[in-house]
């Protein structure tokens, strides 16, 4: 199965800052990692002459051999354990699982030994591993290719858990997740995967951060992965309704960055988070309940969120209607206690 455009390649390597999509972003990431470490090796299903279902890896097994990016069977659970394997003997693996759901049978490997194992050695044994897991909807696939499983990873102490917005953000936080000496899971927006950006190959990131995109005065909208780009769009419709509307990309879902993101919020007095994920003990509603214990003073109005419903992902054809859109986020801003409005 291909996802990817064909006219995704891997060609150019010259410029440090140049016009990426966050696909070739993430193709640009692993072979610099790659080329400067002779300990990152990258594998997973399909991921070496096909290139992977969305071509992250396209051009990889051509430049740099099979010992360096390279197919492994169907089996998702012996490709974290692998890694695991591989970590643990010093070297950097970096594992691709093909759909956020195809990661499942990966994760009690994730949980019990991925997350764990720092912890269980006090420190002596670490694991140097990253697992990129495309997740999100917005392309038209049917349920096992769209979910978003983010909260479960979240959840789990001992993992890093990032997600990119941008395609610099999706270039810096992978190498910054490849240099990392513990366990990264990282995020792939897939319906951003075609998005393009600038992207400085020189600019670095670390692993914790949110970042303001754009400041506000009457209300933050929260929001990671491709809800960030919802967040912008909403804003700059709120912007033409006279409301001042500020966005913060959480960015690093574990650890969360609380100092950025309180501090946006105590600006503004009103808050909305934004995802796709089902809200139920989701990672909204986690960031809903860290804005009320440490902003409660501060808010005119009760911490909204807009997110995806409480069922199993929906077919293709009614995916609009599952994912939170523009029309949700501007319902969910209107109800948060305006005076100057009967």
């Amino acid at each position: 199965m291909t996802i990817a455009p064909d006219d995704v390649r891997l060609d150019d390597w010259a410029a440090p800052t140049e016009i990426l999509t966050m696909a070739a972003a993430l193709n640009r990431a692993l072979a610099d990692a790659i080329a400067d470490d002779p300990d990152v090796v990258v594998f997973g299903e399909d991921v070496g002459a096909l290139g992977g279902v969305f071509r992250i890896t396209d051009g990889l097994t051509a430049r740099f051999g099979e010992d360096r990016c390279f197919d492994t069977p169907l089996a998702e659970s012996g490709i974290v354990g692998t890694a695991v394997g591989m970590a643990m003997n010093g070297m950097r693996p970096v594992v691709e699982m093909q759909f956020d759901a195809f990661a499942l049978p990966a994760f009690e490997q994730i949980v019990s030994h991925v997350a764990k194992m720092g912890n269980r050695t006090r420190g002596a044994v670490r694991l140097p591993m990253v697992i990129r897991i495309p997740f999100g909807g917005g392309i038209g696939g049917v349920e096992h290719h769209c979910d978003s499983s983010e909260a479960y990873y979240a959840h789990t102490p001992g993992l890093t858990v990032v997600s990119p917005s941008t395609p610099q953000d999706a270039y810096s936080l992978l190498r910054a997740a490849i240099a990392s000496p513990d366990p990264v899971v990282f995020l792939e927006p897939k319906k951003l995967y075609w998005a393009k950006g600038e992207v400085d190959t020189s600019a670095s990131r670390d692993l914790s951060s949110a970042r303001v995109v754009r400041p506000g005065d009457d209300v933050t909208l929260i929001a990671y992965g491709a809800a960030v780009s919802l967040a912008l769009e909403a804003a700059e419709a709120a912007a033409a309704e006279g409301r001042s509307v500020g966005v913060v990309d959480v960015r690093s879902l574990s650890p969360f960055d609380d100092e950025t993101v309180m501090a946006a919020v105590r600006a503004t007095g009103r808050a909305v988070v934004i995802a796709e994920a089902p809200g139920y003990a989701s990672v909204a509603s986690e960031i809903q309940s860290r804005v009320f214990e440490r902003c409660f003073e501060y808010l005119e109005a009760p911490v909204r969120t807009v997110t995806g419903f409480d069922t199993p992902y929906a077919p293709p054809k009614l995916e609009h209607w599952y994912l939170p859109d523009v029309d949700r986020v501007l319902d969910a801003i209107d109800t948060l206690h305006w005076e100057d409005e009967s």
